[in-house]
């Protein structure tokens, strides 16, 4: 590839995001560069003393039908598509006098923030951009003569180009501008129609797009050989993605995703309610635990599994405070996530230079709608989100003996933990705090019998008398197509149980919990985590 120089003589300005507008203009001019703008960004450009000709003056019509109609004519498509070395196309620019546009400078209207501010419909509508778009496709595509460019950042890139080639660029940056235009389009068109989607209530529509833009790019994927970036989507749901990161080394792809699941799990519990700490390892919870205060809850999570807490993530549903902090730098931690942490939390994290303190301002709503997506060879597979909550269920009580208050309120704590460990799921819990748990096995006896081993090895490194699964009650994330695996959460020394129900042999089920007088209760609600 030659660097294909092309001078520009003429840049076109149309942006709704001023940022850096008055400096690039000026930098222009002073490349002999003529400025064409329209609206609002062609009078900010003239207060500031520099000469612009109104984009109206260039296409001999005034804008109209409220700005709707202003770019949408030849004179401006024309000067963005011709191939300057097509003899026939600087014919017809010549007979229709159509002047080369070199550059085109665009951003889109606000349609993402618009909608992320809650307007109504028409407000909305009103903020999608017809002509930036088709302005920017036209120049991408005639990048072997055009420079575009879509947002500020890449203003000073253009600057030095011009600076570096006697005020052209070359084709090498024109491409990688180009490459961009399309992606910034689709991400717009995506946000728009999925808008669109969700205000008309389509679950399956007939093309689905997602778009994002880069929050940054990461050292390599779940493994060195992989290449990955992370990327933010126009969903504002509190997490990783909108996090402040304080300190600690830049994190990994495998440190965002299991970030992300810790702090989807501990977005289960509300605040005001009580105190609660998730500890995540692999993207699978190893302890969670409610508590008196964050201290305590994080005590209690750890006490289910310190081996597997060990290099793990932690989220904490309140603002950490000093006495946390100093708990949990006792043992080595990757990451901590929050929605807000006090000076001195911060000062004593801040004693453990690679530990990334994480602050996210609010947690997310577990009842929120959205969308999630998965690749598979070929395809996406697109669902709603999981936004099914416990407090919304109700508990069907289906065996002769009901829960206590007791396990009742155990049993409503554990079926929250399962809605976020990989299924098959088996989770054991006792006093809001889980004390065993089973994750992505094949088989729910198999989940089942390695949560009770752990709560072995746990009991013992604590030096209990017996496993806290003594006692305890057990959730299932899914029904127990037979009975043995809930027969060996009874041996692991489980008491009640809460499980969704629907299988052919629920009545078998029924019958051995019976037989043993613990009690079960269903839920009618799947939590299927793959």
């Amino acid at each position: 590839m030659t660097d294909h120089p092309r001078r520009v003589t003429r840049a076109l300005l149309s942006v709704s995001d001023k940022t850096g507008l008055i400096e690039f203009a000026k930098a222009l001019a002073a490349h002999d560069v003529e400025l064409v703008s329209t609206g609002g960004t062609a009078k900010g450009i003239a207060a500031a003393g520099l000469k612009v000709k109104d984009v109206s003056d260039l296409t001999g019509f005034p804008e109209m039908m409220d700005g709707r109609v202003k770019t949408l004519h030849p004179k401006v498509h024309g000067g963005l598509l011709a191939i300057r070395d097509n003899k026939e196309h600087a014919e017809a620019m010549k007979a229709h006098g159509i002047a080369p546009i070199d550059l085109l400078v665009v951003n889109l209207y606000p349609f993402e923030a618009t909608v992320d501010k809650g307007a109504g419909f028409e407000d909305c509508i009103e903020n999608i951009d017809i002509g930036g778009p088709a302005m920017i496709r036209a120049a991408a595509k005639n990048h072997d003569d055009v420079a575009v460019v879509v947002e500020a950042q890449d203003y000073q890139a253009v600057l030095d180009e011009l600076a570096a080639n006697n005020g052209a660029t070359t084709l090498k940056l024109r491409r990688r501008l180009a490459a961009k235009a399309y992606a910034r389009t689709a991400a717009y068109d995506a946000a728009i129609s999925n808008w669109f989607n969700r205000q008309l209530e389509i679950d399956a529509p007939d093309f689905r797009a997602f778009g994002g833009r880069l929050i940054q790019p990461l050292r390599y994927g779940e493994n060195p050989h992989q290449t990955a970036a992370f990327y933010a989507t126009p969903d504002k749901r509190p997490g990783v993605s909108t996090a402040r990161q304080l300190q600690g080394k830049e994190l990994s792809y495998n440190n965002i995703n299991d970030t992300d699941a810790a702090y989807e799990c501990i977005g289960e519990f509300d605040t005001k309610r009580t105190a609660a700490c998730v500890i995540v390892k692999h993207a699978n919870p190893c302890g969670v635990a409610e508590g008196a205060n964050l201290v305590d809850a994080y005590r209690k999570a750890l006490a289910c599994d310190s081996t597997s807490a060990f290099g793990g993530i932690i989220a904490m549903n309140r603002a950490l405070d000093a006495e946390t902090a100093r708990e949990i730098t006792k043992i080595f931690t990757e990451v901590i996530i929050a929605p807000d942490a006090s000076e001195e939390a911060i000062a004593i994290i801040g004693g453990k230079k690679n530990l990334r303190l994480l602050l996210a301002g609010s947690l997310p709503d577990p009842r929120a709608p959205g969308l999630t997506a998965k690749t598979v060879a070929g395809g996406l597979l697109v669902q709603s989100r999981d936004n099914a909550v416990v407090d919304d269920m109700t508990f069907k009580v289906v065996t002769k003996r009901a829960p206590t208050d007791a396990e009742m309120r155990d049993l409503k704590f554990a079926f929250r933990v399962a809605k976020h460990v990989k299924s098959n799921t088996i989770i054991y819990a006792k006093d809001l705090a889980t004390v065993g748990i089973g994750a992505g096995q094949m088989s729910r006896v198999d989940s089942a019998r390695i949560a009770a081993r752990k709560a072995q090895d746990a009991a013992a490194e604590l030096k209990l008398a017996e496993p806290l699964t003594k006692g305890s009650v057990v959730a299932s994330d899914a029904f127990f197509p037979f009975a043995d695996g809930m027969l060996a959460c009874i041996e692991a020394g489980a008491t009640a149980v809460v499980q969704p129900g629907g299988s052919m042999r629920d009545d078998e089920v029924i019958k051995a919990a019976d037989e043993h007088g613990i009690a079960m209760v269903f839920t009618g609600t799947r939590h299927f985590r793959h």
